[in-house]
């Protein structure tokens, strides 16, 4: 709980400091969920990752984006998201490649980490790229299709459908034949984030 309300604090936050703030915190937000997506942990009895909570943090900061800023503004974002999550992948993958010396103690860890990086940060690129063009044309559809409808309303809306999408395409590219049962995971997982979006529409 507090992993999520400190990004709903901190997305706010960027948002009273503009659009240039809104679109470092998107891409900040994507680097830190490819990150620490092998961390898990159990919830309620759930093995659940704990990068969830990010991938909700760049979507509603681009629907931030988009409802203040234009449809371009978020298109920018996620573009530029794409950018940097490549220059990432290329190089964890070259700093994996420099010879530790002996008293270097830390080099395990991060081959653990990053090691691998490349067929989840493929899989994430993918996910992300198509998940978050149709969350940009599915809001702005329901933006003028609904245009009664709160913010709150279209973004619970559009959170829901995306994710549900970005989970199964995510799990199926990057965690398939990795994982007992991918089920179990793409089940969980989704309902994390609906349980997170969930909570933060009432605010």
């Amino acid at each position: 709980l507090v992993h999520v309300f400190l990004i709903m604090a901190f997305t706010l936050l960027c948002l009273r400091w503009g659009k240039a703030a809104l679109k470092t915190w998107v891409c900040l937000q994507v680097l830190l969920a490819n990150l620490f997506v092998l961390k898990q942990m159990a919830l309620f009895g759930f093995n659940v990752t704990c990068s969830d909570a990010f991938a909700i943090g760049a979507i509603l900061g681009l629907n931030l984006l988009q409802e203040h800023y234009g449809k371009k503004a978020a298109q920018a974002a996620t573009k530029q998201s794409f950018y940097f999550m490549l220059f990432f992948a290329a190089i964890s993958k070259i700093y994996l490649l420099y010879e530790p010396i002996l008293e270097d103690l830390t080099h395990g860890a991060y081959h653990t980490i990053l090691s691998p990086a490349p067929r989840l940060f493929f899989a994430s690129l993918v996910a992300f790229l198509v998940v978050q063009r149709m969350d940009i044309k599915l809001f702005s559809w329901m933006k003028n299709r609904f245009h009664f409808w709160s913010f709150s309303t279209r973004t619970l809306f559009s959170l829901l459908i995306s994710q549900l999408l970005d989970t199964v395409l995510f799990s199926f590219l990057g965690l398939y034949g990795m994982v007992f049962s991918l089920t179990d995971i793409i089940f969980v997982s989704f309902l994390t984030k609906a349980v997170i979006i969930f909570s933060l529409a009432p605010l």
